[in-house]
């Protein structure tokens, strides 16, 4: 009986595992307290509660998800930590994190989507509390001058709407869209004259569109100057430009030109960056005053930012001076400068020899940051190992399987190397290895050292000496290969001499019970 219930158990209790899969998504405002429930995510994938534990019901992936936790008694995602979504997801419009289910017995994996939805939780804010222009007299209504932007880290419609300008009769106020920007421009409406009033003294409101609304002041005093009525005009309202990741440091992005019709220092045109630019950017690239050449001077990485825009400042020389402004948008381009990520995540690092073909052993997720080509990755096995990669639905997701049978005693230890290659030009590759120990099962029978053996007794032997010593061996493991000797014993006739034998089931050795006569019997088999 022993000898074949055994491996039936060994089969069923590491037989083929089925991969299922499955997605859903949820949706949550940030801020929320902690330990409130998202949702069930054992109810909606029609999961039977009773068995999370047992089969390890858990989320495997990633160090966000120290955000959430699931509950393995009912299946309930909850928020584990403070959600800030402008934390964790700067002014991105849409902030979604995306956790791995994994429940075992048989093996499901899910897929969980947890967007973080935007809170009202910031007012607009001015860098400044005050600015100050100058503004010559004769400068022709239709003027335009930037104003500083108001900051709000929230987004859509909790972010900056709209600006609002005191009432005054020489200025209304424009405002431009930069991408989810809004930039504030106050437009002169009327002429202005110093001999009547020197300074204009006016209040810049930000407000963002929240519920109930917040907003924020910046006081504007306008100085009215004397007569230089020629302001700089750039060669083009907006520049466009695109720019190769990783560039050497100094290399010329763009040349802006601005002219004044002016003469002397009235006519003659410095630049500068908008005093609204942003403090990366300023890191990155440089202006010279005279020229307008805009150079690298810091490290330009396409995964970090694939755009920037550029807000650019032309004014002359005069007393006072007048300026104009344009754009600068650079695109960055991406090259191949990532390597592939390899994930494990292992199901058994022990693999019973007996598996059937297709039993996953591991799953494997691959992602690489760059983009297009770059960023498209091919994974394969190096080597003759009886293990193939099999891809998911979901793109740069496979399972490890098994795909020949497997022999420990043939070979008990796998190191397989995993190899992740992208489409770039040239090509970066990663290299990951997966050790697989093979497991025991009991597929070896004993094996005597000779079969049929011959052995000579001496008669008159005295009953319970040893007569002689046997040997098996089995090429199995531990309890597998443990052998026990026994006497098959006949029906008990007249020429059964095998009961008038015994044999230590532990070691082989074998003894007489009687004290057999040559010359009555000389020869037996058992």
């Amino acid at each position: 009986m022993t000898s074949w219930t055994g491996p039936l158990f060994l089969s069923l209790l590491f037989g083929f595992v089925e991969l299922i899969s499955a997605q859903i998504k949820y949706s949550t405002p940030e801020e929320v307290k902690l330990g409130a429930v998202i949702g069930n995510i054992a109810k909606d994938l029609g999961l039977d509660v009773s068995t999370l534990i047992n089969r390890r019901f858990r989320i495997v992936s990633g160090p966000q998800d120290a955000l959430f936790e699931v509950n393995p008694n009912n299946g309930v995602l909850y928020v584990h930590k403070n959600l800030d979504r402008e934390k964790l997801c700067d002014r991105n419009v849409d902030c979604l994190i995306d956790l791995k289910i994994v429940v075992e017995n048989p093996l499901e994996i899910h897929y969980v989507t947890v967007e973080i939805t935007d809170a009202n939780d910031h007012a607009p804010m001015f860098v400044e509390k005050e600015k100050v222009l100058e503004i010559t007299e004769n400068t022709l209504p239709g003027a335009r001058f930037q104003l500083p932007g108001a900051r709000d880290p929230d987004v859509g419609i909790n972010s900056v709407q709209r600006y609002k300008l005191s009432q005054n009769d020489h200025f209304n106020l424009e405002t431009r869209e930069r991408g989810e920007d809004k930039i504030p421009f106050l437009v002169l409406q009327r002429p202005l004259d110093r001999e009547q009033k020197t300074n204009h003294c006016l209040i810049l409101t930000a407000m963002d569109g929240g519920t109930p609304l917040k907003s924020a002041n910046l006081n504007l005093t306008l100085m009215v100057l004397d007569i230089n009525d020629n302001r700089p005009t750039f060669s083009k309202e907006v520049y466009s430009v695109i720019l190769q990741e990783n560039v050497a440091f100094e290399t010329l992005v763009i040349k802006v030109q601005a002219t004044d019709l002016d003469e002397g220092a009235n006519g003659d045109v410095e630049y500068a960056f908008g005093g609204d630019m942003n403090a990366k950017v300023l890191e990155l690239f440089t202006l010279d005053k005279n020229s307008g050449e805009i150079r690298v001077k810091g490290q330009i990485d396409y995964e970090t930012a694939d755009v920037f825009k550029l807000d650019v400042q032309a004014s002359d020389r005069g007393q006072p001076p007048t300026t104009t402004d344009c754009s600068v948008i650079i695109k960055i381009q991406d090259v191949n400068d990532n390597e592939p990520d390899i994930e494990v995540t292992s199901i058994s690092s022990m693999v019973p020899e007996d598996s059937k073909h297709g039993t996953v052993i591991s799953l494997i997720s691959v992602t690489d940051i760059d983009s297009g080509l770059n960023g498209k990755v091919m994974c394969s096995l190096t080597g003759n190992v009886p293990f193939e990669l099999k891809p998911s639905f979901k793109e740069n997701m496979y399972s490890l399987v098994t795909k020949d049978t497997l022999d420990r005693e043939t070979l008990s230890h796998y190191d397989i190397s995993i190899t992740a290659t992208d489409y770039g030009e040239p090509p970066l590759s990663t290299f990951k290895t997966l050790s697989i120990q093979v497991s025991d099962v009991n597929d070896n029978v004993p094996e005597f050292s000779q079969s049929p053996l011959e052995l000579y007794l001496t008669e008159n032997n005295n009953p319970g000496a040893l007569i002689y010593s046997v040997s098996a061996n089995d090429k199995d493991l531990n309890d597998n290969a443990a052998v026990s000797y026994l006497i098959i014993r006949g029906k008990g006739g007249h020429n059964d001499m095998a009961s008038f034998l015994n044999i230590n089931s532990e070691n082989g050795h074998i003894s007489a019970l009687k004290s057999f006569d040559f010359e009555t019997l000389k020869t037996f088999q058992f």
